[in-house]
């Protein structure tokens, strides 16, 4: 009965991480919907410290109901500043270009963040990364300047702001993944939320009455405070249910759901702004996920192939 019931609580965890995977690929273009509305009126650095200060607000009674540890390490908290760092200038980077770019086509660049993580992983970590899966990474690189092209003649240096994303998401995840060990997820998006705050609020306070475009704060008008709310509202569910469904289902399982995303965010964007993605952006989205999964497929068979070598090596191991 025993032997039985294990694998089906199993199944059942990792179909309840499949769930809040999709709902993440569902809500977090709702954030950047939310981005995009506000930043037709309201700078961009203002836009990216009400995500922070949200997702505070919003974190800080989930933390102490939960218990959440407030003391740590001076290493731990140079990770907390340097993950919100990352996190600032991600953020800033794609509502700067969201503010002039459709939806799809910024979303499409941003997605070659995996094939950096996976170079990024073997420079750093020493990560085993075969040849094929650096070819499936130019590749994938390629397709993004099927979606850059035409639109850096459309839109100019802008297009660069969404690559820049990838980049600083990519050094976030790995800031990320040298925390996970020693910070519970909720713990580690409130400290993140409030680090975020610290480093926002006082550039935004000094560039008051400066005059710069991007980040001299205005005084929200009407439904401009519920587009500011929705930025740190759809941050923070959607990042939680990421955050869950990784503890729930393993990451190889949950990497090509979030592929799923790029079809949420050309709903929204032809839905909301009338923007449907042109031949040159279906293309290069085409090469991305596609390289994006043979990327992950590639992954599981290396997984396989080390779990069955421990097995043999190790009679008690379960993979």
């Amino acid at each position: 009965m025993t032997t039985q019931a294990l694998p089906l609580a199993r199944a059942d965890r990792t179909l309840q991480g499949a769930g809040l995977m999709i709902a993440f690929c569902i809500l977090a273009p709702l954030l950047d919907v939310s981005s995009k509305l506000a930043a037709s009126a309201i700078p961009v650095g203002q836009v990216t410290l009400a995500r922070f200060v949200v997702q505070a607000a919003l974190m800080l009674p989930v933390a102490l109901a939960m218990g959440a540890r407030w003391r740590m390490s001076p290493r731990l908290l140079g990770l907390v500043i340097l993950r919100a760092g990352l996190l600032v200038g991600s953020t800033y980077c794609f509502i700067a270009g969201l503010a002039v770019m459709p939806l799809a086509d910024a979303l499409a660049i941003v997605f070659v963040e995996p094939f950096i993580l996976l170079i990024m992983g073997k420079w750093l970590f020493g990560d085993a990364v075969g040849p094929r899966r650096i070819i499936a990474s130019i590749v994938g690189f390629a397709g993004a300047l099927l979606v850059i092209r035409p639109a850096f003649d459309a839109f100019g240096l802008i297009v660069l702001f969404p690559l820049g994303t990838a980049f600083l998401f990519a050094f976030y995840m790995l800031v990320t993944r040298a925390m996970s060990t020693a910070m519970e997820p909720v713990a580690m998006q409130l400290h993140t939320a409030l680090a975020g705050m610290a480093i926002c609020l006082p550039v935004i306070l000094w560039a008051e009455g400066s005059g710069i475009a991007s980040l001299d704060p205005v005084m929200p008008q009407g439904i401009f405070w519920l587009w500011l709310f929705g930025v740190g509202f759809w941050a923070t569910v959607s990042h939680m249910c990421m955050s869950w469904a990784l503890r729930l289902a393993p990451a190889a399982t949950l990497a090509p759901l979030h592929y799923f995303e790029i079809v949420t965010a050309v709903g929204l964007g032809w839905a909301v702004f009338g923007d449907f993605p042109t031949i040159w952006t279906w293309a290069g989205m085409a090469v991305i996920t596609g390289s994006g999964l043979y990327v992950i497929w590639r992954e599981r068979l290396e997984a396989r192939a080390g779990a069955a070598a421990r097995a043999l090596t190790d009679p008690g191991f379960q993979p």
